[in-house]
């Protein structure tokens, strides 16, 4: 079993890593982008960089991510998932901003996703935020559906995960969150 970890970044970590990104001409990799894209879909890394115009429904506002990790089945693990706005970021917003950059050809993000996750770890150390791993986000992005009102099967539609065991590890709930849902609630 495998270490489970809870770390979620703080919004003042992720707005440092975004304007650390947006200001540093030199990066030729949108990270700033992807973070933010991370959060809107709770996708992982390589499935960012693996996305293409292709995937992308825009009719039905969805993205199909091919041979989405399983632990059981290597191949034709195709999902298709939601592009939502819930968690803070618009991840079809995103994706429309990346048009502007690669002609809507090819991969949506036609990065390296090892080079990104350097990247993004360079920026960690010298921005001083400690044991963020660029993992976290698929976490972060997974709290925020939940702490949005969605269901367990409605955020595995958007996760991936099988089952509530490993959908819960992924899951960490801030306190202060449950007054932003029960204010909804009760206003329904």
């Amino acid at each position: 079993k495998g270490n489970e970890r809870d770390r979620r970044p703080t919004d003042e970590e992720i707005e440092k890593l975004v304007r650390y990104f947006r200001g540093n001409n030199l990066q030729i990799i949108p990270v700033h982008k992807i973070i933010r894209f991370a959060i809107a879909t709770a996708m992982r890394l390589g499935e960012i960089c693996n996305a293409t115009w292709e995937d992308l429904n825009e009719r039905n506002n969805t993205l199909l991510l091919r041979d989405r990790k399983d632990p059981r089945h290597k191949k034709g693990n195709h999902m298709r998932i939601p592009l939502l706005s819930v968690s803070g970021y618009d991840a079809r917003a995103i994706i429309e901003e990346q048009r502007y950059d690669t002609g809507g050809e090819g991969r949506i993000f036609p990065y390296n996703g090892r080079s990104a996750g350097h990247a993004f770890r360079r920026a960690c150390r010298e921005l001083k935020i400690e044991d963020l791993h660029f993992h976290d986000l698929r976490h972060e992005g997974t709290s925020r559906l939940f702490e949005a009102g969605f269901t367990m099967g409605q955020v595995a539609m958007v996760t991936g995960h099988k089952d509530w065991k490993m959908l819960r590890r992924y899951t960490h709930l801030r306190p202060e969150q449950l007054h932003t849902i029960a204010a909804r609630l009760q206003h329904a």
